[in-house]
Parts: C-alpha cells; sequence; structure tokens
C-alpha cells in the first residue's frame, strides 16, 4: 500500500527551476514541484523545449525592473504538448502542440520546468513541419521585433532600419522583418568575429561598433540621410551615437536595457533633426487583444511564407540550464539559446 502511495506522490511533481537568490547562473535551481491544475482561462504544457531570453538573465541577476518576490519561479517562452485545460478554454484540445507568446513576467509561470500552466490567449499552434526547437525560439524574437519596427516603426518599403545588437535572436528577427517588408536593414555587431556570420544570413551592411564610427558609416551607407528607425536593446552611451545615425524625423526605438548607466543624449541631437526617442515592450504590447491578434497573424503569414524563420544558435539539456545562462552571458552566440526538456 505504501509503495503506491509513494507512486502516486511522485506522479504529481515534476521538476522545476527555482531561485532562492539573485546573482549568477549558480542561483538556478531544480527541484521537484506539486504539479499545478489550470484555473479559468489557463491550460497546462508538458514542455519539450525552453527559448531563453536576456529578460530571465535580468531577472535572475537581480537587475529587473520589478524584481520578483523569493523564491521565485522563471521562464518567458516555451513550447510543448497541451496537457490539461483550465475552465472556459476553447479552440484548443489536449494532445495540441503549441508554443507561447509572452504576454506576462519571465516571473509569472514556471515555464523553465517539465510542466506549467500558461495563459490560453498567449497559444500559438505549431505548425506542422516546425519543431518544438524552433517553435521555443520563434516568438519573443519576432514579437519584439514586429512591436519596435511594424507597430511603433511603421516600417516601411525603402526605408533604412539600424539594427543593434544584430546577432541577438531579436536582431536577426528584425533584420528578416525589415526584407519582408521591403526596407533595407543595417546591421551593427561589436565583434569583427561575427561578421561572417551575419553576411552569411544575408545582411549586406554590418558595422563594427567596437572599431568603426556607426554614424559615419551610417551616412556612408544612406548617402547622407541616415537611418530612418534605430532598434537598440542597448541603451546607455551608445544611444546618444545611434541618435546620431538617425534621419530628420527618424525615431530611435530602445526595447531593452543591457548597458547599465544613465542615458545621456544631447538635446539638439533630439531636437535640431526632430527625432523621437521612444520604448518599446513586448509585454505591454501584447496585453492589447487586438495587437497579440496582428503580432501572430504577421508572424504566422512570414512563417508560412518561408521569410521569417529563427535561426538556432545552440541547444542545451535542461540540467544544462546554468550553463545556458552562462553561455548567453559569454555573448558568443549568433541566433537563440533553447533548451530541450
Amino acid at each position: 500500500m505504501s509503495h503506491n502511495t509513494n507512486i502516486r506522490v511522485r506522479m504529481t511533481m515534476s521538476r522545476s527551476v527555482r531561485i532562492y537568490e539573485f546573482g549568477g547562473p549558480e542561483v538556478l535551481r531544480i527541484e521537484e514541484v506539486p504539479v499545478v491544475v489550470p484555473v479559468s482561462g489557463e491550460v497546462r504544457l508538458r514542455i519539450h523545449a525552453i527559448g531563453l531570453n536576456r529578460t530571465e538573465l535580468t531577472l535572475r541577476s537581480g537587475r529587473a525592473y520589478a524584481k520578483p518576490v523569493l523564491p521565485s519561479c522563471i521562464g518567458f517562452e516555451a513550447a510543448g504538448v497541451v496537457d490539461a485545460l483550465g475552465p472556459g478554454v476553447t479552440g484548443f484540445a489536449i494532445g495540441d502542440r503549441v508554443a507561447l507568446v509572452p504576454a506576462y513576467s519571465a516571473a509569472q509561470y514556471p515555464l523553465y520546468g517539465e510542466m506549467s500552466v500558461a495563459p490560453a490567449r498567449s497559444l500559438v499552434r505549431i505548425p506542422a513541419h516546425s519543431s518544438f526547437v524552433e517553435a521555443a525560439a520563434t516568438w519573443s524574437a519576432f514579437g519584439t521585433a514586429w512591436s519596435g519596427l511594424v507597430a511603433l516603426g511603421e516600417l516601411r518599403e525603402g526605408q533604412v532600419v539600424l539594427i543593434s545588437a544584430a546577432s541577438s535572436s531579436v536582431g536577426l528577427a528584425a533584420i528578416q522583418i525589415a526584407r519582408r517588408l521591403g526596407a533595407r536593414p543595417i546591421a551593427v555587431t561589436r565583434r569583427a568575429a561575427k561578421v561572417p556570420a551575419l553576411r552569411e544570413l544575408g545582411v549586406a551592411s554590418v558595422i563594427v561598433s567596437d572599431s568603426e564610427d556607426v554614424a559615419a558609416e551610417v551616412a556612408r551607407l544612406t548617402g547622407g540621410r541616415g537611418a530612418d528607425l534605430v532598434f537598440d536593446p542597448v541603451g546607455g552611451p551608445g544611444l546618444a551615437k545611434l541618435a546620431k545615425a538617425t534621419a530628420s524625423g527618424g525615431l530611435v526605438a530602445l526595447y531593452g536595457a543591457l548597458a547599465p548607466e544613465t542615458i545621456a543624449i544631447a538635446p539638439f541631437d533630439l531636437i535640431g533633426r526632430d527625432i523621437t526617442l521612444r520604448g518599446v515592450s513586448l509585454t505591454t504590447r501584447m496585453l492589447d487583444d487586438l495587437q497579440l491578434a496582428a503580432m501572430k497573424a504577421f508572424v504566422e503569414e512570414g512563417i508560412a511564407e518561408g521569410a521569417l524563420r529563427p535561426v538556432i544558435a545552440r541547444t542545451f539539456a535542461f540540467d544544462q540550464i546554468s550553463e545556458a545562462h552562462r553561455y548567453i552571458e559569454a555573448g558568443e552566440q549568433v541566433g537563440k539559446v533553447v533548451v530541450t526538456v
């Protein structure tokens, strides 16, 4: 009898990552947690792949804008199979292959795990020709790029978009979206070693910010006009240089804060050319049902056409979650890092 009871206990548990303190990758702890029953509007997923983002690294290190209460779960993006439906959920069935569009914080759902609940409104069906790894690498990157280039930037055919951190998953997604719209992407990367990989991915114009003057190079590449849209996840002192590379009447869209320093831009660099500086947040935009639906439709159409496809840098096993975080922090990858479960 006791043996059977132990089996029942094990069957209601799954492995999940939790953090009990802020710090380096070593604070990520895999432990057994109870399997949660989905409530109204939620589904439960059996997770097959987890997409890693710098959002989680920022949360884990304690640098997040809104720090979670510890101990905390963690996770922003995943793909798997629907395991259970909460009350009121329609349009999906147990066994469906789905991915998640992040419309929540990175500490709201335990997506770093074998099983997790998630909001049904965030689900997207995985095409038959796509793998769980590809699906887990899609929606944060392309959703963020869509938010900056399409929803906010209204990028059009013939315009120039300057994309910094171009070798990141979001940067590569932005390059693909720009090309789909008929715009011209100019990629910025800090390291010359990444230029060949960007060239292989079809980027014609690449600027190495560690050794080249970004504003001067953009001026040269655009006949002195500058970029209509600048898409940047770094901020800090480098944003002033990007503002100088922006065309009159252009937009600088900031979607991250990898540089911890306060942004400082000379006022007349904005006023003199009527430049707009705006922040853009995927999670905030995806709280709006119309924006969520528009983004899903745009990306799904692009995937179906073959114009949009995530670039996978490397995969890690679930037990290697700390090593995966260290790999991202080293900054050597081109594309998305995915953990398989």
